[in-house]
């Protein structure tokens, strides 16, 4: 048995636009996902999240079943339209409620949440209104709203996160347009991603000068990155793989731990990377008290050919490859999940030693982590032994990490139950819980059963 430390912090995480449902119940206002998803083509077998795993309407016993599971942790997120129905003005009342309960439920199940205030459903409103957040604009109501949710529910929350991903808005929402609000640039998402660093960091000064003192707790981001791993051992290709990393991760933290953009970014975009003020690096340098990462796969980073130029990527998107002069690829061995996602657990454990070394052995938090696969109902039983040992494999690698010295707190499963997964609408099963999306009933998998005992022991 390999031990973690005593206060590991073991969970799951969902993100309300991808279970919640009752999209225009009870005050709230349309996001940018209720919008996108009514565009013709852009989901498969064009699902919504209108209903969802229709847990506005269960969540008292969408908690009761992670209390049996065991669970001591639950990140979720508010949904800003449920808060603000277009993103500012007045508040809803019954979101706060709605909120309230969850919050309430869980602590009365011993159960810690842990609260996203973003998981990229921007209200309508300041899409169509003011650009989204192409306008510095919406940074200051972002704060706005954030200022309001450490007011109601601060005294019980005591981890929150600005942001999820913020990668994933600024390229899949503002670059390849495959996420709302849809938009095609390679300008604008460097815009975007300036923004909601801004954003970031005026809402960590709110909770710090204004709540922090009073009921304590913790305030940090959380971003995405896959491993690159060189091809070779070139000189080349473990520079392309350095600066893979830097465009995908380093461009949102090193503002956050170094006060400023990596320095290949500033050499290879000019202006189209925005310059920080002096008020925004005090704002965003040192504004994290844990490094959130979100982590699925790895891939292979070559310096891309002269004669070529900078390819697209057949695997998935590492950015704006032509300002990255990268070339990623896959070892056709290695194990895919049904999103096509390598399984390398390896590569893990190298990214918690890059994020260790770069930062000065920062506190980690894995706030996602898990896999799709074709999971099927038999029985009233899923049977699910890939995704079993997928968790084992990145499990260890978590625990060799630490035994090597760095500072992981803390690991949260992606996700409690299957749900509307996006752009792929209904189809990927990432959950811990089966959910037949006609009855809305849940069915519990192996690894559930996995899972939960790793929590209860607290070892692998």
């Amino acid at each position: 048995m390999k031990t973690f430390p005593t206060h590991f912090t073991w969970g799951t995480a969902t993100a309300s636009y991808q279970i919640e449902g009752a999209w225009r119940n009870d005050g709230k206002g349309p996001s940018i996902w209720d919008a996108f998803t009514q565009i013709p083509g852009k989901i498969a077998n064009g699902d919504t999240g209108e209903v969802a795993c229709d847990h506005y309407h269960r969540m008292e016993a969408d908690v009761a079943m992670m209390a049996a599971l065991g669970l001591k942790a639950y990140r979720f997120s508010i949904a800003w339209s449920r808060i603000y129905p277009t993103g500012r003005g007045e508040v809803n009342p019954a979101g706060i409620a709605f909120y309230d309960r969850l919050i309430d439920t869980l602590i009365a199940h011993d159960i810690t949440p842990w609260v996203t205030l973003y998981h990229w459903d921007l209200p309508s409103s300041l899409q169509v209104e003011l650009d989204g957040w192409l306008n510095p604009i919406v940074a200051d109501h972002f704060a706005t709203y954030a200022q309001t949710c450490f007011q109601h529910f601060g005294d019980r929350v005591k981890h929150w996160i600005t942001f999820n991903e913020p990668w994933v808005i600024s390229i899949m929402g503002y670059g390849n347009g495959e996420f709302a609000p849809g938009r095609v640039s390679n300008r604008e998402p460097y815009q975007v991603a300036h923004q909601l660093l801004r954003a970031h960091g005026k809402a960590v000064q709110i909770f710090r000068t204004q709540f922090q003192p009073e009921h304590g707790g913790q305030i940090g981001i959380t971003n995405n990155c896959d491993w690159r791993e060189p091809k070779t051992d070139s000189p080349s290709d473990k520079a392309a793989a350095q600066r893979a990393l830097e465009f995908f991760l380093a461009w949102f933290t090193d503002p956050i731990y170094l006060g400023h953009y990596p320095a290949c970014m500033r050499e290879r975009l000019g202006d189209r990377l925005p310059e920080f003020t002096d008020e925004d690096i005090s704002l965003i340098k040192g504004s994290s008290d844990f490094f959130g990462l979100n982590h699925y796969t790895t891939m292979f980073a070559a310096e891309s050919r002269p004669d070529e130029g900078a390819k697209d990527n057949p695997y998935g998107n590492g950015g704006i490859s032509e300002d990255q002069d990268v070339d990623l690829s896959i070892d056709p061995d290695w194990t895919f999940t049904t999103m096509g996602w390598a399984v390398v657990p390896w590569g893990c454990q190298k990214l918690l030693h890059w994020i260790d070394e770069r930062y000065g052995r920062p506190p980690i938090v894995i706030t996602e982590n898990g896999c799709a696969l074709a999971d099927q109902l038999v029985d009233g039983r899923v049977h699910d032994p890939e995704r079993t040992e997928f968790y084992r494999g990145y499990l260890n690698a978590c625990h060799d990490a630490i035994t090597a010295g760095v500072d992981l707190r803390g690991y949260f499963a992606w996700t409690l139950m299957d749900n509307f997964e996006w752009a792929r609408g209904y189809v990927q099963r990432f959950g811990l819980h089966y959910v037949d999306f006609a009855t809305g009933e849940r069915y519990a998998k192996d690894s559930m059963h996995y899972f939960a005992e790793v929590a209860k022991n607290n070892a692998v």
